[in-house]
Formats: structure tokens, sequence, C-alpha cells
């Protein structure tokens, strides 16, 4: 694992570099070209929630956007990963009315609300937390959704080898251009399978969720309705003032950003988004240590590499203007550190140049 990352991100006190984070990071076209690295593209490393768009894919490909009236909203929120408000909870309630399953059939557990002022809410009027308030919420009612349609059993919904797993699990094998075999199953925070794989696939992954051509009609159609559902609402894929969300909603229209655990971060650039004719990119990003969250003052958590990494990427690749990073400057790419008095004590900044003009690695 050492040889595949490399320094990524530094924080400085004083003069001195005080802490290095190693990461890797792999950006793909459509084509299967590999545009850029740092470090090695072919690290393997497990997506967690970053492949929520592909897990729902086999869904929306079989037509349970229509057999269920989805909205765009619901589309998004089995996308993503909410953070239990209010809001996010309303949409869950009405996606598992429309599916026909409960709060009771869910199997990702229980943790709080990731929104701090919901949770202290909850905690007043003395509400504890069901797994709707969970963050994958969304993601185990599309399954189920995906269950229902195909009239399977829902009990063992999370089972690796039940259908509905063994049907998500070959599709992000085609969309990500590797073989099943060659896939490494792990079991997620929320009791569902998740998969490890070299970052250049899951890049590859994304880059053909966003630019579909070539594609069945089917599949290609159920991209799109992924793609733009997630960029329409934003907040459904994280929440206030998360990186995901801020990013979409800032870049509006021009890609998608899903962040995983342990430091994973998957992007897409739209077809057309670079240029005329430009193909889809995909961008993955491997955080080596896992970026654990950081408490503010408040109470509240953030992760200061993933990112911060994300938008120099995104800089250095020219993928990100000016002023869209003026607006994100809240999570870097280059930060002041303070201390409790609010005195500059250092700098937190990215520490790489991408590399380029690399041949594709095999698919």
């Amino acid at each position: 694992m050492s040889g595949s990352y490399q320094p990524i991100f530094e924080l400085t006190r004083g003069r001195i570099v005080e802490s290095i984070h190693f990461g890797a990071a792999a950006v793909v076209d459509a084509t299967g070209r590999l545009l850029a690295w740092y470090g090695e593209p072919g690290a393997v490393a497990f997506m967690r929630s970053s492949a929520k768009p592909l897990q729902a894919l086999p869904l929306i490909e079989r037509g349970g956007d229509n057999v269920f009236h989805l909205t765009s909203k619901e589309i998004a929120i089995i996308c993503g990963s909410h953070d239990g408000m209010d809001e996010h909870l309303a949409v869950v309630q009405g996606l598992q009315a429309k599916v026909g399953v409960q709060e009771s059939d869910l199997l990702c557990g229980v943790h709080p609300s990731y929104h701090l002022l919901t949770a202290e809410a909850m905690k007043a009027r003395g509400e504890v937390p069901t797994p709707n308030r969970h963050n994958c919420s969304g993601k185990h009612t599309g399954m189920l959704a995906h269950a229902r349609m195909r009239g399977l059993p829902i009990a063992d919904y999370t089972n690796p080898e039940q259908p509905i797993q063994q049907t998500i699990l070959k599709t992000v094998s085609e969309m990500c251009g590797i073989s099943k075999a060659q896939l490494e199953i792990g079991i997620d925070g929320c009791s569902a399978p998740n998969f490890a794989l070299p970052l250049y696939n899951a890049a590859l992954g994304f880059a053909h969720l966003c630019d579909p051509r070539g594609l069945s009609v089917e599949r290609s159609t159920a991209c799109r309705r992924i793609t733009a559902a997630m960029m329409a609402h934003p907040d459904m894929i994280a929440g206030p003032g998360r990186f995901d969300t801020r990013l979409m909603e800032v870049c509006s229209g021009r890609l998608i950003s899903k962040g995983g655990a342990e430091g994973y971060l998957l992007m897409g650039i739209m077809a057309g988004a670079l240029g005329a004719d430009s193909p889809g990119v995909g961008i993955a990003l491997k955080i080596a240590d896992g970026d654990l969250p950081v408490r503010k003052p408040d109470g509240a958590t953030y992760n200061r590499v993933r990112p911060a990494v994300g938008l120099e990427l995104l800089k250095q690749l020219g993928a990100i203007s000016d002023k869209e990073l003026e607006a994100l400057a809240e999570f870097g790419p280059h930060k002041a550190v303070t201390n409790w008095r609010k005195l500059v004590v250092g700098e937190s900044r990215p520490a790489f140049t991408l590399e380029r003009e690399k041949e594709a690695l095999p698919a």
C-alpha cells in the first residue's frame, strides 16, 4: 500500500511542515484514456458511499423510476449520503410510501443526524434516531424498490448473493470496465455490499456515468437521469455546507460529486463541460489515512483533506474557475491554520502536481 500513495496534502506551523497526508488519484475519460494521475492509478480501494450512483443505476435502468413514479429529488436521495434532516426524512418517507415498504424493512442501522442543529433539535424533543435518519436510508430504500419491482424477497436484500446485489455487482463491473472476479467485495458501514477496485476503474465508471454514449439505450437513459437528478438536487446528496452539495451548487450543471468514507471521493465532469465535444471525465481520489473528521469549536465536523485536494484536482485540470474557487474557499485548496485565539499559525495546502501523458491502463 505504501508505494501506491504519495504526499498529497500538508499542514504547516511557522516555516515547518508539521504533518503530511498521503493519497492517490486517477483522471480518466469515457474512452478509457488515463488523462492524469498522482501516485498509483492502479491503487485498490473501497469506493464506500461514492459507489451509490452506480448502485442506483440498475433500478433506473430497469424502469423503476417509471414503475414507482420517482421524482428527481427521490432519485437523488437514492444516490446520496444525506444529513438526516427533516427535509431528507420527508423525501425518504415519501419514497417508501410509493414503493410499499416501511422504515422497519431497512437494514442500514441507526446513527445520529449528521446535521448538528437537527441532532440538537431531536435531542431537545426527546426523539431518538431511527433508520430513516441514517445517511444511507435513500440507497437502502432504492434497493428495496428494486426488489419489489422484480418480485423478490426483501428480508435479505443486503445479502451479497441476493439477485439485487448480484445485479448491482454486474453493473459496477460493466461500468468500471473490470471483471466481477477482480472486484473485492466487503460489507459497508450500512451493511450493504461494497466494492474495492483500482482508482482507474472507479474513475472510468464515473466517466461513463457522465458520458454514456455507446452504452445501451436503457443504460444511457438511466445514466442521464441519475446525473441530472444529482445536479438538480445537490441538497439530497449531502446537506447544507457539505462539500458534495456545495460543489454541485457552485458548478451547476457541469459535474457531479460523491464522497465516501475513509477519504474516498469520486467526481464526474459532464460531456462537453471542458469544451465542445469533450468526453465525460471521471476523477477518483483516495486519502490513505482515511481523512478522519476534524471537530470545529461549535461541535460540527469536517474533512480537511479530501475537499481541498478535490478542488486542487479540478483546478489543475482547468475544470473550475477562479470565481467558483472563491465561492468554495471554505474548503480550500489553501487555508489558513488558526489557533484558539484566531491567530494565523500556519497553512493547510495541497502538495502535489498531476502527472500526464500516460497511456490508458487496460480496462
